[in-house]
């Protein structure tokens, strides 16, 4: 056999090595592709699963809040607490977001007296510029509205010293009728009550703020 021959041959035997081990190689990767294709689908599918399980705890855990602030407001009816446990602490939240200031002073049921005649707010919350009288009530009516207004047409005979500051009152409560938002809204006072059970906040906000906007046009056409 020639020398060339030999060349040859050894070539082609290599050559078939290479395309076995070739083959076998491609066999392999192409099963350790479906095999990765198939973990990677079920994981697909865990993640799916414990995405599905998150959003169902997330509700539990919403459902769970909303039941423990209804029980907790319910309480705090029964116990007459409305200003200590709820409304007092949702101040500070409540009026950086709405009216963007920070209470310097906050007192609970604070008394002043002249003479014979005695003045108490349930709520009194101070900031730089604004000074908040709050009343609460267990069980809101519209006829309150009109009182809160009164009332704070004689708040300055009593605290003076905030005079300098814009009086903004509020209603609070745990939870408002329809009709007394609507009366509220109407007489611009704005009030304060947990939203969806989820958080106290001013649960007509917008809608006044809507009321005084269509008021001042309707003013600057006549």
């Amino acid at each position: 056999m020639s020398l060339v021959e030999e060349k040859v041959d050894t070539l082609e035997s290599v050559l078939k090595d290479f395309i076995t081990h070739t083959d076998s190689a491609l066999s392999r990767l192409e099963e350790d592709t479906r095999e990765f294709k198939r973990e990677m689908l079920e994981f697909k599918d865990e993640m799916k699963d414990f995405k599905n399980e998150m959003l169902e705890f997330k509700d539990e855990m919403t459902d769970f809040k909303r039941e423990s602030n209804k029980q907790w407001g319910n309480l705090a009816n029964k116990m007459g607490t409305i200003e200590e446990d709820l409304i007092a602490p949702a101040t500070k939240p409540v009026l950086r977001k709405y009216f963007n200031c920070t209470p310097i002073f906050r007192t609970i049921r604070g008394v002043k007296r002249i003479g014979n005649e005695e003045f108490e707010v349930d709520v009194l919350v101070v900031c730089d510029d604004k000074v908040f009288m709050i009343e609460v009530r267990s069980s809101p009516d519209s006829e309150y509205v009109n009182k809160i207004l009164k009332k704070a047409t004689r708040f300055s005979k009593f605290f003076p010293e905030y005079n300098d500051k814009e009086l903004i009152p509020i209603y609070g409560s745990i939870i408002f009728p329809d009709n007394v938002i609507k009366y509220a809204t109407k007489k611009g006072l704005y009030l304060m009550a947990y939203r969806e059970w989820e958080y106290v906040d001013i649960i007509n906000f917008d809608d006044i703020n809507k009321k005084v906007s269509s008021d001042e046009k309707s003013e600057s056409k006549t």
